[in-house]
């Protein structure tokens, strides 16, 4: 697996907790150098340092995914300092589940404009250089409930639909530049987005079901990897996975 990953440049956002820490640690392992945004710079500064005392090769920088610039300053920072970017990762995401009844419109906003223009921020930071270099793979974190709707994940669900909807639109797109797409669709997996979850018997029916049935994000960072380490001519454009004993 790792000889298609060895060398290559990955940004990850969203990398300071959960699957975006597991993926950043996994493809580190695997020969990859990592460049690591978040807005959480303390976590994503110790995260690079523990990469680097294992042999590794990481970059922290500081980024809010809604903000067009900074997005664009993470992508060409990794540029100017590693020559290249092979992936990008667009992980950053939230999740303040809630009944739409509950007008909880500010949080409604919060979801559109960290999972839906913070996709689309990575996606025009990062094509200008994939286009040029004719190569490069553009993953986009959506979620099983981009499939299916859940109790409470009415707005959540929506900005999961359209990052596979954007996703798939690119890659009919940029197939004349040898740029790979893969949307990635976690089911329940243990992480800190449950602990965004401001409606209370949302939370709880959530952090019950998660915490009976959930897996660790290690599983993404294993899904990630798989995507990459495909030889250049297979693009591996959707993987769904879920906890085996995970019946929705």
């Amino acid at each position: 697996m790792e000889n298609n990953i060895l060398g290559k440049v990955v940004i990850i956002t969203g990398a300071s907790s959960g699957m975006g820490e597991a993926a950043a640690k996994h493809l580190s392992a695997l020969g990859a150098t990592v460049v690591l945004g978040a807005r959480r710079t303390d976590r994503i500064e110790r995260l690079a340092m523990e990469i680097q005392d294992n042999g590794g090769n990481a970059l922290a920088v500081a980024v809010d995914v809604t903000q067009r610039e900074q997005v664009k300053k993470l992508v060409d920072t990794a540029v100017e300092k590693f020559g290249s970017i092979d992936v990008i990762l667009n992980n950053a995401g939230i999740m303040p589940l809630s009944t739409m009844d509950s007008l909880h419109v500010d949080e409604w906003d919060k979801m559109i404009d960290v999972n839906i223009k913070g996709v689309l921020n990575g996606i025009a930071a990062v094509l200008p250089y994939m286009k040029e270099q004719k190569s490069g793979q553009i993953i986009n974190t959506s979620s099983v409930a981009g499939h299916k709707v859940f109790n409470g994940s009415a707005v959540y669900s929506a900005t999961k639909y359209a990052v596979r909807a954007l996703t798939e639109g690119l890659r009919m797109e940029v197939k004349p530049y040898n740029i790979r797409t893969t949307i990635v669709c976690p089911g329940a997996v243990r992480t800190e987005l449950l602990e965004q979850i401001t409606d209370v018997n949302v939370r709880q029916a959530n952090e019950a079901y998660v915490g009976a049935v959930g897996i660790s994000p290690d599983s993404f960072a294993r899904v990630v990897a798989f995507a990459i380490s495909q030889p250049e001519d297979v693009d591996i454009n959707e993987i769904i996975f879920r906890p085996t004993s995970q019946e929705m």
